[in-house]
């Protein structure tokens, strides 16, 4: 559960391909959604926030950290390993955890997707124009909805 909402940013970022000044904009909007997870009114999403922050004060090196998705270079496939990820967390969830909680972590896994994808404008011309949040995004967030048992 706590390596979810990280893994969730990197598809949000994937859900197409970005210039680097987007992907690392959608990157950093993502990050700051998941620290506003500590002024969240559920215990469970809190609790997830600080292990969040514990953990990478860890130090520990890389070569430790938890596999991501099989395949980065597809992003298809990096797309689909994260919201099967969020099916299972949705079901672990409604096995075990308070439903308020449940529901809660779930909202907020999904802010953290939307802030991310809405973080920059793609398209437009140099930097004019454009939309704030893509097709291709409004379908990962559409699935990831889905996923989380939102919709």
């Amino acid at each position: 559960m706590t390596h979810l909402p990280a893994r969730v940013i990197v598809a949000a970022t994937s859900a197409e391909p970005d210039a680097p000044r987007r992907t690392v904009a959608e990157g950093l909007a993502g990050l700051d959604a998941i620290a506003a997870g500590r002024a969240f009114d559920s215990d469970l999403v809190r609790a997830v926030v600080s292990a969040i922050y514990a953990e990478a004060d860890d130090d520990r090196p890389a070569a430790e950290d938890p596999p991501a998705s099989p395949d980065h270079s597809d992003r298809a496939l990096s797309v689909a390993d994260v919201l099967d990820a969020c099916r299972r967390a949705t079901g672990l969830l409604a096995a075990r955890a308070d439903p308020a909680d449940s529901a809660a972590y779930r909202q907020w896994v999904q802010s953290v997707a939307a802030r991310a994808c809405g973080a920059a404008r793609s398209g437009g011309l140099l930097g004019l124009g454009g939309e704030r949040v893509s097709a291709a995004e409004r379908r990962f967030l559409d699935d990831l909805a889905v996923a989380l048992a939102l919709r």
